[in-house]
């Protein structure tokens, strides 16, 4: 099923995804518009233009394919399936996530993966191609958040105040990261092989997306953040 979305808002365009029996949708000249398969399991969404705030908000399932740039808050609370973007996105990508995968081929926002957790079996992926802003994973409590830092600039892998509050998951920086300030609840150290084995299939994964060689990826220097188990917001938390 193709729609074309250029006018409609993003009430009726959600209450047609949502009533269509097809499991293949292509969105044509979308326009911003909000909540885009939100909570929706089972489809396979395809969108051309570009995706409004919450896209795969509270995802349960499907599929979301973004050809162009995403804005703020993509798989907010996201539960399970893929959202792909083959842009930069906006501010607090993953917010709170708990299952699932994003894919961005550029660039970050602030606040990426913050508050993400993991429960179980469930175990959040965020791989950003590009660089991230300031905040990236803060009170980061699972799951795994990558950046490539594949874009050709001067710019640091990740901006100001990585990783404050982190108390679960790991955040991996395909960087030496010097001269990145991380907070002292954390440790920082480079990745070890074995490391590098956990998050290999997610960067196969990215080059499917996006092209690439995972090999040529992968053969550089990442560090890797963890919480260092002193953190007090751990304590906060039930499952611990």
């Amino acid at each position: 099923m193709e729609m074309d979305v250029s006018q409609l808002g993003f009430q009726e365009l959600n209450n047609e995804l949502r009533a269509s029996a097809d499991e293949n949708i292509t969105l044509k000249g979308c326009i911003g518009q909000r909540f885009i398969g939100a909570g929706m399991s089972g489809k396979n969404i395809s969108i051309y233009g570009i995706a409004g705030n919450a896209l795969g908000a509270y995802l349960n399932g499907s599929v979301i394919e973004s050809f162009g740039n995403a804005q703020d808050a993509v798989g907010d609370t996201m539960n399970e399936g893929r959202i792909i973007v083959h842009g930069n996105i906006g501010d607090a990508a993953g917010y709170a996530m708990r299952g699932g995968k994003i894919f961005v081929q550029g660039d970050a926002g602030y606040r990426a993966g913050i508050h993400m957790k993991e429960y179980q079996e469930k175990v959040p992926v965020m791989v950003i191609g590009g660089k991230a802003g300031s905040f990236l994973g803060e009170y980061q409590a699972g799951g795994n958040i990558i950046v490539l830092g594949l874009n050709q600039d001067e710019r640091a892998i990740v901006s100001n105040f990585p990783c404050y509050g982190m108390h679960g998951g790991k955040l991996f920086l395909r960087s030496e990261c010097e001269g990145i300030h991380f907070p002292h609840q954390v440790s920082h150290r480079p990745a070890t092989s074995e490391e590098l084995q956990e998050i290999r299939v997610h960067v196969e994964e990215y080059c499917q997306y996006f092209g690439g060689s995972a090999d040529e990826i992968m053969n550089a220097a990442f560090t890797i953040v963890t919480p260092d188990g002193k953190n007090p917001y751990k304590q906060m938390y039930v499952a611990n």
